[in-house]
């Protein structure tokens, strides 16, 4: 089955994953629809104490991989270095927490920053779950026991010219084919296996990797995979990897963009630290697009852009909101870029301070890195905080600043929710009594 979200008014565009999936799993990185909108209803209105009562607990290791839901299971990928450096993927189950199973392997974390574990989240599609790891390790398993199917180190296999802060854009399933991001030497930053046995398909473009997570979407009556690398923005064929069109965002010092890119109808919103927020409108005659516009702190009087570091924008009626890299939350207009307000509430400031935005109706759930679950209604008139209560306590591996930090995306499924730290996995019932 095929998940789709019609967008334009002549509904040519289509932002979709081939995620096999219940209506209530978030079974990949930002849910069911790769758009990080929570879908479900009959829930909590507000919280009722200052502490969300967890339904369970586990204990896991470090990292940064948030955790993913799918056929009454839960997925996690973490890592621990005693007595050895172990990369694993868990899987539990939702309504208790249970073990069901665990695989690990060993990983050396060589050559960049930030080691706290793994990043991208695991993808269930029907009876098979797909991890990637810090340093390219690529496996497929049987969703339900665990067995691994097959198992790619792409490091060894494709000298992977690794980026600062190591492998972590989420993998996308289209089709027949596993689609990763990985920078390997030559053509080869972008990378099609097929999702059974694992065979390379195609292998695309030398540019530097990013840790942005690809998406597809349909334009001009053509299946087209976005994604942000480190040099550009780029359309491919998903089926060959043939490019369809780019535009280009060359990185200062180094790449950083992790924002998903985000379609609005037939607009793609891309925002990240260094080059601020732009929009660009593709056709739906061609495979092409215009620029409508791009802005960044230097461009303004006032230095009021959006530069997305960790947390990934969304649009609603025609604005654009996000946090920036230091927390703040901004407002923009879609079509010119202003900004309409700005609001430093959310989470106190800091160097790289995360907030995650997840709609759902006419309210927005907010996940702070300071493990506070917020829900509030973000409109053009600003910023209205309903209710807000501790979920998790931040813990250190990720960040040694600010007390720890819990910047790991949480999942939400089944009117519940599944976030992760260093330390434990957690689950608590969010479902109107």
């Amino acid at each position: 089955m095929r998940i789709a979200i019609c967008t334009a008014a002549s509904a040519v565009l289509l932002i979709s994953t081939a995620a096999d999936s219940h209506a209530a799993d978030w079974p990949q990185w930002r849910g069911a629809n790769r758009d990080g909108i929570w879908t479900e209803t009959g829930i909590i209105k507000r919280f009722d104490a200052p502490e969300i009562e967890a339904k369970w607990r586990v204990p896991i290791g470090a990292g940064y991989t948030g955790p993913t839901v799918a056929d009454g299971r839960v997925y996690v990928h973490d890592r621990v270095t005693d007595p050895e450096q172990v990369e694993r993927v868990h899987c539990f189950k939702w309504q208790t927490g249970e073990k069901i199973w665990t695989h690990a392997y060993p990983c050396q974390y060589e050559g960049f920053g930030y080691r706290a574990g793994p990043r991208a989240s695991v993808l269930v599609e029907d009876d098979r779950a797909y991890s990637f790891g810090a340093t390219g390790h690529l496996h497929c398993f049987n969703a339900a026991n665990g067995i691994v199917h097959w198992e790619r180190d792409l490091l060894a296999q494709y000298k992977i010219r690794m980026p600062n802060w190591g492998m972590a854009a989420a993998p996308i399933v289209e089709g027949d084919l596993i689609i990763v991001q990985i920078a390997g030497e030559g053509e080869a930053c972008i990378c099609a296996f097929d999702k059974t046995t694992g065979d390379e398909r195609w292998k695309a473009l030398s540019d530097c990797a990013s840790y942005s997570a690809p998406i597809v979407v349909e334009q001009a009556g053509k299946r087209v995979l976005v994604c942000r690398t480190g040099d550009r923005v780029v359309g491919l064929n998903p089926t060959t990897g043939h490019l369809h069109w780019e535009h280009p965002m060359p990185w200062k010092s180094w790449p950083i963009a992790i924002a998903t890119p985000v379609l609005h109808q037939d607009l793609l919103v891309l925002s990240e630290s260094h080059h601020g927020t732009t929009v660009l409108r593709l056709s739906d005659k061609s495979l092409s697009f215009d620029k409508v516009w791009s802005l960044r702190r230097s461009d303004l009087e006032d230095g009021k852009a959006l530069h997305c570091l960790n947390s990934t924008p969304y649009v609603h009626d025609n604005h654009i909101y996000g946090a920036d890299s230091r927390g703040i939350l901004r407002c923009l207009r879609l079509d010119t870029g202003a900004q309409v307000w700005e609001d430093d509430s959310v989470v106190p400031e800091g160097r790289f301070a995360t907030v995650h935005l997840i709609p759902g109706g006419d309210r927005t759930w907010l996940f702070n890195e300071r493990g506070e679950l917020i829900i509030a209604r973000l409109t053009p008139k600003g910023y209205d905080e309903i209710s807000r209560a501790k979920l998790i306590e931040p813990t250190l591996e990720q960040f040694r600043q600010r007390g720890g930090v819990t910047w790991s995306h949480p999942a939400f499924a089944y009117r519940h929710v599944f976030a992760r730290n260093d330390k434990e996995l957690v689950c608590a019932d969010l479902s109107a009594k």
